[in-house]
């Protein structure tokens, strides 16, 4: 996958601010979207196992949530996973039965997630940027799965 262009990593830069303005409030959004579109990725995560709702102001969960968008945004901006911490995600993936259709799920989810916190300031150039951005990332941690 071809890296950004510079007019894609200024949009996820700028779009980045607005989101971790108010990081907790996305977080849940995230998560809630998660479970909205695929209901069953509750049991990949301790703190939604067994859950009938997302847990609002969960440490966890936002944890979790952080985790994922910025290594979507360090891939934007043009920094590679390092390996140790790739072959950690990887093995973590491998061991959580993470597969193809999670990543697209997770991917639908961030993408709803940064519409909602870009507000007025979003386009489909910004979609598409923050799309671009996430799929480096999930090659990525799929490559290094692939390893395990």
């Amino acid at each position: 996958m071809a890296g950004l262009s510079d007019k894609e990593v200024a949009l996820v830069k700028s779009s980045w601010e607005d989101l971790t303005k108010v990081f907790p409030e996305y977080s849940f959004y995230f998560f809630t979207q998660l479970v909205q579109i695929a209901p069953p990725v509750k049991e990949l995560f301790p703190f939604l196992k067994g859950s009938s709702e997302v847990p609002k102001n969960n440490p966890q969960l936002e944890a979790q949530a952080l985790k994922v968008f910025n290594l979507t945004f360090e891939s934007a901006i043009g920094g590679a996973i390092a390996d140790p911490k790739l072959k950690q995600l990887s093995s973590v993936h491998v061991q959580k039965g993470v597969v193809d259709s999670h990543f697209e799920v997770v991917k639908e989810a961030l993408l709803k997630t940064v519409k909602e916190a870009a507000g007025a300031k979003w386009s489909e150039d910004l979609n598409i940027a923050w799309a671009k951005a996430y799929d480096v990332t999930a090659a990525a941690i799929k490559n290094g799965m692939k390893a395990i």
